[in-house]
């Protein structure tokens, strides 16, 4: 709900109840004592952050139908010695911690307040180094359900898990699977190695025990 908060004026298409958080372009906005008006221009109300929030916890996953296996769990043994549980700590599959950016320097008050790990993954910094919603973190993401929730990484350039542990995504002439960009044919989808250099077997057997969280 934070995030929402944060992210409520960048998005002038907005509306609650006739209420629009960024209307100077002559929108209706509601006035004090009527209904929609949040009280504060630049954030959601409580009531609507809570009413969001309702919803949220509301709907419900689809079914898994990706039973464990004797593959799955030869994936999951992948999973564990390939030391994936770092970030993605069981049983949640996340470390709920923010990794730094490339190019973005820790603040040593960062260090006490918040839960940074320090590993650099290496993906495109772009979002979160250029732009009003970037902060020098990504946040480690859960792999619950995972088989169900791509395309893959923080702006969706890969569709599927197959594509995310394809090697070929660190090359230029990568032609991406999932968003590729205004006027783009081809880049690089670079960043998070891991998995990558595994043997196909041992690949498939990874992908196959993701698929069942």
């Amino acid at each position: 709900m934070r995030y929402a908060a944060m992210n409520q004026t960048l998005d002038v298409l907005a509306d609650y109840g006739g209420f629009v958080p960024d209307a100077e372009d002559g929108r209706t906005r509601a006035e004090p004592g009527k209904a929609g008006f949040s009280g504060a221009r630049d954030r959601y109300s409580d009531a609507q952050l809570y009413a969001l929030a309702r919803f949220l916890y509301s709907l419900t996953p689809p079914s898994n139908p990706h039973r464990p296996d004797a593959l799955s769990r030869r994936g999951e043994q992948v999973f564990n010695q390939s030391g994936c549980a770092r970030c993605h700590t069981p049983p949640a599959y996340t470390a709920n911690a923010l990794v730094p950016a490339d190019g973005f320097t820790v603040p040593p008050e960062h260090r006490t307040r918040y839960n940074v790990l320090d590993v650099r993954v290496g993906t495109d910094p772009t979002l979160t180094m250029r732009t009003r919603r970037g902060t020098g973190y990504y946040k480690i993401p859960s792999l619950r359900g995972v088989w169900y929730r791509g395309p893959f990484e923080h702006n969706g350039s890969v569709a599927t898990l197959e594509d995310w542990f394809d090697p070929k995504r660190l090359r230029s002439d990568y032609v991406p699977t999932g968003f590729k960009g205004a006027g783009v044919a081809t880049r690089a989808v670079p960043g998070h190695r891991f998995g990558l250099a595994l043997a196909a077997d041992d690949k498939a057997a990874l992908i196959a025990f993701l698929k069942t969280l």
